[in-house]
């Protein structure tokens, strides 16, 4: 494994656009991203909660699944989109890897203020786990899931967490608060990409297990070069049996 790599957040509006300008926008900043690095995007960032259109975006994200695979050519690349499975939709995380697809999961924990449940089928606790990619430990937590402290245990021992948001602008606090601490209390690198629309928090960061974040609300692309021996370092001097 690499000591150093880039880490990459993307930030943008996408709530009232169309899947396609959507798209257009995703693989524009993709390119922006460094080869070889670790690029994520803000939670359901093509279709946004369009719960009156989930069948249309369900078969949108179908039609692409080859041209995301291709996107992460020399890089690994994660987002969420929306996906029918036997009359039922999922809110499904999807991480890519040199043209490979190499996780594929549904949300766990669906926002309950935002009707989620209603619409959505969600995945299960236990379909929240570590992968290894190039000798780097990813782990995720979609949006909600990151309020379960309980989950940060699932994932311990990870280099690398993914947290896919579309967190509102009233709970900003909230999800910096919280990513920072996962961060600490994981040991951790954490990426959070979220949601730049109106009433969305922004707040895309990447967070060092010190709990140093990097952050820009302004920024289509957050991205810092970081050192994996920064893990190593704070798991040696602070032993919490990592």
């Amino acid at each position: 494994m690499t000591s150093k790599k880039t880490l990459v957040a993307l930030q943008f509006s996408y709530e009232n656009k169309s899947l396609k300008e959507n798209f257009e926008t995703l693989k524009h900043l993709l390119c922006q991203a460094p080869k070889n690095s670790i690029v994520l995007a803000p939670e359901l960032c093509l279709s946004g909660y369009k719960y009156d259109s989930l069948k249309e975006s369900a078969q949108f994200s179908k039609k692409i699944l080859d041209e995301l695979q291709e996107l992460s050519t020399c890089k690994t690349f994660a987002l969420t989109i929306i996906e029918e499975k036997n009359g039922s939709y999922f809110n499904m995380l999807k991480i890519f890897h040199n043209k490979k697809l190499v996780q594929s999961r549904p949300k766990a924990k669906l926002f309950p203020l935002g009707s989620e449940e209603k619409f959505f089928s969600s995945g299960t606790e236990e379909d929240i786990s570590i992968i290894e990619i190039d000798g780097i430990k990813i782990a995720t937590l979609v949006c909600f899931e990151l309020r379960f402290t309980e989950l940060w245990q699932r994932i311990l021992g990870a280099d690398v967490i993914l947290v896919p948001s579309f967190w509102g602008k009233l709970r900003k606090k909230h999800l910096e608060l919280f990513s920072q601490a996962l961060g600490v209390a994981n040991q951790a690198f954490v990426i959070v990409a979220n949601s730049s629309d109106k009433n969305m928090a922004s707040s895309s960061s990447i967070i060092t297990p010190f709990g140093n974040a990097y952050k820009d609300d302004s920024l289509a692309v957050v991205k810092q070069e970081v050192d994996f021996r920064e893990i190593k370092k704070m798991r040696k001097y602070i032993d919490i049996g990592l």
